[in-house]
């Protein structure tokens, strides 16, 4: 069963954790706080946020323990996330479902936290939003175009809409054309292909695929498109929707290993047989224009037309 949060309105509290990096400046997390504080809403740190344990923010019971803590104190609103990084799959067996589906609130994050968002909505059904963390609420990292999708998604009583590009020199890539609508699901590519084999691995079947990646070569784009393959994921899958993919080209030609390949080839070669719409190229992911989507709501591609619109609301 579908379950929604309540959506965000000044004046409520915003619980902040690390469950995965801690954020390499403090002052990040600073700034981040004064800008939630600037908007109107009262800010509460999660209690081992700034901890380290090496690349963890904390022991992995520790980083659990501040996601439980949040979700279950009833003074506390929503729960954003300082950054991804790496860790949070780590955190999951910690995780108490319970407390998260019987106090469903906001839960914002990218890239590592896909593996939150996976367990969160196979173990819950609840609605979580696939966006910024607070170390880049800055005047430096935020854009206008990140702010507005952030409140449309988490304070508006209407559906996104339409996701368009925040740089209108880009352009959208119709890998495969056609129109589909269905429930949204996805996030990081690496993060989704290691949830397979798990008690939360993704379920595409008659869903829209959101797929972002940051920094990966073609090849290793090749290995985990196969992945998803054999895994049947892609072709159980309505329709396809690709971020930008931000530094995902060859790295380098090895004389002994040709990496020749763009990322349009891989995914084209991929993709194109499948017969469903596929869009490639839209500000969802590693990009510094980023839109906000809640996560298992449905939506709407328009490949033909390069379209892609969020058409249910994710809060009540």
């Amino acid at each position: 069963m579908k379950i929604k949060p309540k959506r965000l309105k000044k004046g409520d509290t915003i619980g902040v954790i690390s469950p995965a990096s801690p954020s390499f400046r403090r002052s990040d997390v600073v700034r981040g706080k004064e800008t939630l504080e600037q908007w109107g809403f009262e800010v509460e740190l999660g209690r081992n946020l700034n901890r380290r344990n090496n690349y963890l923010a904390g022991t992995d019971e520790e980083r659990a323990q501040d996601l439980n803590e949040m979700f279950g104190r009833e003074d506390i609103d929503a729960v954003f996330v300082t950054q991804g990084g790496y860790g949070s799959a780590r955190t999951i067996r910690y995780l108490d479902f319970d407390v998260i589906r019987n106090n469903p609130k906001i839960f914002i994050g990218y890239s590592d936290i896909t593996s939150l968002h996976l367990a969160i909505q196979r173990e819950t059904g609840l609605v979580t939003f696939h966006g910024p963390g607070i170390s880049s609420y800055n005047t430096q990292d935020l854009t206008e175009y990140n702010e507005k999708y952030l409140f449309k998604a988490l304070s508006s009583d209407e559906p996104i809409g339409e996701i368009i590009l925040a740089d209108k020199k880009k352009w959208l890539n119709r890998i495969s054309e056609g129109e589909v609508r269905g429930e949204i699901v996805g996030g990081n590519l690496s993060l989704i292909c290691a949830s397979l084999g798990t008690p939360y691995e993704i379920d595409t079947a008659g869903k829209i695929l959101f797929l972002e990646e940051l920094e990966t070569e073609p090849w290793l784009i090749d290995h985990m498109m196969t992945h998803l393959l054999n895994a049947g994921k892609l072709h159980s899958a309505a329709g396809i929707v690709i971020g930008e993919c931000v530094e995902c080209g060859p790295a380098k030609l090895n004389p002994g290993f040709h990496v020749t390949f763009s990322l349009e080839d891989i995914l084209e070669e991929f993709l194109e047989p499948l017969g469903i719409p596929v869009l490639y190229g839209l500000p969802l992911g590693h990009t510094p224009n980023k839109a906000t989507i809640p996560l298992g709501v449905e939506a709407r591609l328009d490949a033909t037309a390069g379209k892609f619109y969020i058409e249910e609301c994710g809060t009540v």
